[in-house]
C-alpha cells in the first residue's frame, strides 16, 4: 500500500472549510426550527415532530451520497461533485425556510409547506455536510487524521458560533436603523438566513477551488485497495456485519448523544423562556425575540467552548478518558439548566455541554476511520456510520412530545432528560477500543 503523503496546515484547513460555511447554515436551522414552527402557531409538544425530518433526510441522503460517490469519478473529484449540488439546493431553501408562513394564510398549508421546505434543507445541507468528512477519510493519512478532524471541529464549531449570533447582531441591526420585527418569524431571524446563506456558497466555492481529489488508481493505491474492489456491486448488509467491532462500539456511544442534543436543541428556546424570562407563551415577543435570540447567544458559547476544549482533549494522552469526561461534563451541563435564572450565568452549562460536543465532533469519526484504514468502500461505510447520528435523533422526535407531555409540558424539564441520556453515555465510552489510537 502506497503511503499517504503529509499535509501541510493549510491544505488539511482547505479540505474543511467549506464546513464553516455549511455550519453556519446548520447553527441557524438547529437553533430557529422550534422559534420558526412557534411562530407560525405549532404546539410545543408537536415541535419534535418537526425535528424528525432533518435526521431521517440525514440517514437517507449521507449513505446515497456515500455509496454513488465511491463510483464516482468526474473532472471536479468524486465527492466534490455531491457538495457543490447540495451547497446550491440549500442556498434557495435558505431564503424559503423562514418566509414559509407568508406561502399560506391557511394554518395547516403553510405548516406543511414549512415541513417540506425543511425537508429539503436538511437534504441538501446533507449532501453538502458528507464529502467534507469523506475528503478527510480519504486524503489524510493515519497520522494527520486527528490533526485534520480537529481541524474540522474546529470550522464547525466557528461556523456554529457565527450561525448562533447572526440573528441577536441582526436584530440590534434592525433596531438601530428602525425596521421593526413584524409580525410572525422575526425579520431578523429571514435576514440571518440570507446571510448565512451567501457565506455557505463563498465556503464551499473556496474548498472546491483549492482541493484536487486523487483519480481512482492513485485513490486505489494509497488506500491498498485493488480499483474493482472499490467499484464492485455492494451489499450493505454483507459491510456491516464486517464493520470493525469499534464501528458499533462508538455507535451506541453516539445513540445516546445525539438523542440528548436533539432535545437541548428543540426546547432551549422553551426552556430559556421559562428559566429566565419567566413565561411558557410561545407567541409572546419574549419568547420569540428575547428568549429565542438568546438561545442563539448560550449556542455561541457552547460552540466556543468546543473549539478550546478540542485543544486541550488534543493534549490529554488517555482518549478514553478524555472523550468519558468530555461526555460526563455535557451530562452535568444539561443538570444545571432548570436550576439557573440568570441569562448571563446560563452561559456556564452550555459551555458544558461544549466540551461534549467537542468530543462528539472529533473522536467518533477519528476512531471510526483508523478502524476502517486498507478497506473499500470507505465512503459508504462513513454514510452507514452517519445513521447513528439520525437514528437517535428521529427516535428523541418520535418520543419527545410524549416524553414531555408526562412532565407537566414544561420543556425546561427535557434538560433532566438530556442529562441522563449524557450520563448512560459515559458509562458506554468504556466498552471501546483505543489500540490503534
Amino acid at each position: 500500500m502506497k503511503t499517504k503523503p503529509n499535509l501541510s496546515f493549510w491544505k488539511l484547513w482547505n479540505l474543511s472549510f467549506g464546513f464553516f460555511g455549511v455550519q453556519i447554515a446548520y447553527a441557524l436551522q438547529s437553533a430557529n426550527i422550534s422559534r420558526i414552527f412557534s411562530s407560525m402557531g405549532a404546539d410545543p409538544t408537536s415541535l419534535g415532530f418537526f425535528w424528525i425530518l432533518p435526521p431521517l433526510m440525514g440517514m437517507i441522503v449521507q449513505p446515497l451520497v456515500g455509496l454513488f460517490s465511491d463510483k464516482t469519478w468526474t473532472r471536479f473529484g468524486r465527492r466534490i461533485p455531491y457538495l457543490i449540488v447540495g451547497a446550491v439546493i440549500a442556498v434557495l431553501v435558505m431564503c424559503l425556510l423562514p418566509n414559509a408562513g407568508n406561502l399560506s394564510d391557511i394554518f395547516w398549508v403553510a405548516m406543511t409547506f414549512g415541513a417540506l421546505i425543511l425537508m429539503f434543507l436538511d437534504t441538501s445541507l446533507n449532501m453538502a455536510m458528507q464529502p467534507f468528512k469523506m475528503l478527510v477519510g480519504d486524503m489524510v493519512n493515519e497520522k494527520q487524521k486527528g490533526l485534520a478532524y480537529s481541524i474540522q471541529s474546529f470550522l464547525v464549531n466557528a461556523g456554529q458560533v457565527v450561525g448562533s449570533v447572526l440573528p441577536f447582531v441582526m436584530t440590534a441591526l434592525l433596531a438601530y436603523i428602525g425596521i421593526s420585527e413584524g409580525d410572525g418569524v422575526p425579520r431578523s431571524l429571514i435576514y440571518s438566513f440570507y446571510v448565512g446563506a451567501i457565506v455557505l456558497i463563498l465556503c464551499v466555492l473556496y474548498t472546491t477551488s483549492r482541493v484536487k481529489e486523487w483519480p481512482p488508481k492513485e485513490y486505489a493505491a494509497y488506500h491498498g485497495i485493488q480499483e474493482e474492489e472499490e467499484n464492485r456491486k455492494i451489499n450493505i448488509i454483507e459491510l456491516l456485519k464486517n464493520a470493525p467491532s469499534n464501528y458499533w462500539r462508538v455507535a451506541a456511544v453516539q445513540f445516546f448523544c445525539w438523542a440528548a442534543f436533539l432535545f437541548m436543541w428543540n426546547y432551549s428556546n422553551g426552556a430559556l423562556a421559562d428559566t429566565c424570562w419567566n413565561t411558557t407563551d410561545t407567541t409572546s415577543h419574549t419568547y420569540k425575540v428575547d428568549a429565542g435570540n438568546w438561545v442563539g447567544m448560550v449556542f455561541a458559547v457552547e460552540s466556543l467552548a468546543g473549539v478550546v476544549w478540542a485543544i486541550v482533549l488534543a493534549g490529554i494522552p488517555n482518549k478514553k478518558v478524555a472523550y468519558a469526561l468530555s461526555v460526563l461534563m455535557g451530562s452535568v451541563g444539561f443538570l444545571l439548566i432548570p436550576f439557573i435564572h440568570n441569562q448571563y450565568l446560563m452561559f456556564l452549562p452550555y459551555a458544558l455541554i461544549g466540551c461534549a460536543w467537542a468530543a462528539m465532533l472529533s473522536m467518533p469519526f477519528t476512531i471510526v476511520t483508523n478502524a476502517l484504514e486498507g478497506r473499500p468502500h470507505m465512503g459508504t461505510y462513513l454514510g452507514l456510520f452517519n445513521c447513528t447520528i439520525c437514528l437517535p435523533q428521529i427516535i428523541a422526535g418520535l418520543t419527545g412530545g410524549f416524553i414531555l407531555s408526562l412532565l407537566g409540558e414544561l420543556q425546561t424539564n427535557m434538560m433532566f432528560v438530556a442529562s441522563g441520556l449524557l450520563f448512560v453515555a459515559c458509562l458506554l465510552v468504556n466498552i471501546i477500543k483505543y489500540d490503534k489510537l
